[in-house]
């Protein structure tokens, strides 16, 4: 199999790509290069730069390496950005996603692995959010990713495109230090940054209704998000046509916002330091936390990674980005 990995420069994207290699498979990665690195394409794996609306050589990338699937991980991902440009994300994650199943069906390409996200539930009242979970997105991202995931149901029923839609919950760590998260926009980063410039990690809320106050969440190591991508990717080359998966990444375990910050401080040396509390944040749930029965029944696979593994690893990251 040949597969070609959309945003394989990225932070997840590059993991996959190498869970890929790993397992055997022939990679190409196709980027824009916006928020991902060519430093992070392993040597001798092709990098064809470009968008994922540009249809034309969406269809070249797939014919000059004799692709057999996609992998598309390419997307705009910030809900704050998506609130303020939602005609960007629009175009970026829902006329993106057309263009290349329309390159596909062109090509002849019929299997597609899709990054979803848990932000397609919205805000689930329930202790575990299952894939049958109503959705109920609170943002033009989530919406984005949600229709996405119609998108590749209708083309499974009309054109037999085998497709795995994978709903990734709360992302953390690293395989390498070269190869951690550069973005500030997740807990455990954000918690690295307050530490450096010498203030206190923020707590949004502290008044929710769960055991201690604060958001409860699941957070998976990107190593485990990279290998269910492996999983899915096998398993489609032996699905009848027409299939069309949906299926959370996630540990099935909650961890409230709290404990994390003091796993974090313990990991980082600052156990002394005290955080700050202020006001909740607009639309954030109390808890989110994913079932994650039914991968393991359809893929055989489960989260290996634990928490502390998922905070040391993206502190050595941090400290290798920093110098």
């Amino acid at each position: 199999m040949s597969w070609l990995v959309t945003g394989g420069a990225g932070y997840i994207g590059a993991h996959v790509v190498r869970a890929l290699l790993g397992g055997g498979e022939s990679v190409v990665v196709y980027d824009d290069l916006s928020t991902g690195s060519a430093d992070r394409v392993p040597e001798g794996v092709p990098l064809v730069v470009g968008s994922v609306v540009d249809r034309d050589l969406l269809e070249q990338a797939i014919r000059d390496h004799a692709v057999t699937g996609v992998v598309h991980i390419a997307a705009k991902k910030q809900v704050g950005e998506s609130v303020e440009r939602p005609l960007h994300y629009y175009r970026e994650n829902v006329t993106g996603l057309q263009t290349l199943l329309e390159a596909m069906t062109a090509t002849g390409v019929d299997k597609l692995v899709f990054s979803s996200s848990a932000a397609v539930y919205g805000m689930p009242d329930v202790a575990l959010v299952t894939e049958d979970t109503p959705c109920a997105p609170m943002s033009p991202y989530g919406e984005t990713k949600l229709i996405g995931e119609w998108l590749i149901k209708a083309a499974a029923a009309a054109h037999g495109i085998r497709g795995a839609s994978l709903r990734y919950f709360n992302v953390a760590g690293a395989a390498s230090p070269e190869l951690s998260d550069a973005g500030v926009f997740n807990l455990v980063p954000m918690v690295f940054e307050r530490l450096e410039a010498g203030e206190a990690p923020r707590i949004f809320g502290d008044d929710y209704a769960t055991p201690d106050g604060t958001c409860v969440r699941d957070y998976i190591h990107v190593q485990d998000i990279a290998s269910a991508h492996l999983a899915a990717a096998r398993y489609l080359v032996e699905a009848p046509q027409g299939t069309a998966l949906t299926l959370n990444i996630g540990r099935g375990e909650g961890s409230s916002v709290r404990e994390m910050v003091d796993r974090i401080l313990k990991v980082t040396g600052n156990e002394t330091v005290a955080p700050e509390v202020t006001a909740r944040r607009a639309g954030d749930p109390a808890r989110v936390v994913a079932s994650a029965d039914r991968i393991r029944e359809v893929l055989g696979w489960s989260a290996r990674h634990g928490l502390d593994e998922m905070i040391e690893s993206a502190w050595q990251g941090w400290r290798h980005r920093r110098g």
